[in-house]
C-alpha cells in the first residue's frame, strides 16, 4: 500500500490518468476534437501526455529533451497532493485558483487549453477519484 502523502502516491495518480480519462466515456466524448500534447510537472519531475481524440495515448513520466508540449501546467508535490484530496479545500479545489494562491503555473500556448477548459479540468481532477478521503 503506498502511503497517500508519498511522492510514489503522487506518481501513481498521474500514471492512472489514461485508465481514469480513457474509461470515462463521457469525459473522452467531451474531448473528442482534441489531440494535443501537454506537460504536467510535480515539483520538477515531468510528466509528457499525449491526447488523440480525447484518449490519453500515451503518458511518459520524463520529457526527453526537445520533446515539444503545446501548454505546461507545473505547480509542487505539495499543492498537487492538496488539490487530489477527495474534496479539496480552496484554493486547491480549482487548478487557476492554484496558479493564483499556491504558486502554479500554466504556461506555453494556452488556446488548446482554453479551448477545452471543461476537459482538462476534469482530466486534471481525475485522480481526486483514487482519494481515501470521503
Amino acid at each position: 500500500m503506498v502511503a497517500e502523502n508519498s511522492d510514489a502516491d503522487l506518481i501513481a495518480r498521474v500514471e492512472a490518468l489514461p485508465e481514469l480519462v480513457n474509461g470515462d466515456d463521457r469525459l473522452v466524448h467531451r474531448g473528442r476534437f482534441l489531440s494535443a500534447e501537454f506537460m504536467i510537472e510535480l515539483g520538477g519531475r515531468p510528466f509528457h501526455v499525449s491526447i488523440e481524440r480525447g484518449r490519453i495515448v500515451r503518458l511518459d513520466r520524463a520529457a526527453l529533451p526537445l520533446r515539444p508540449w503545446r501548454f505546461a501546467i507545473r505547480g509542487d508535490d505539495e499543492g498537487w497532493r492538496r488539490f487530489w484530496r477527495a474534496i479539496p479545500e480552496p484554493p486547491f479545489h480549482d487548478i487557476f485558483a492554484l496558479t493564483r494562491h499556491a504558486g502554479f503555473r500554466i504556461e506555453g500556448d494556452l488556446h488548446p487549453f482554453m479551448a477545452n477548459l471543461l476537459y482538462f479540468k476534469d482530466v486534471l481532477a481525475a485522480p481526486r477519484r483514487l482519494a481515501a478521503e470521503p
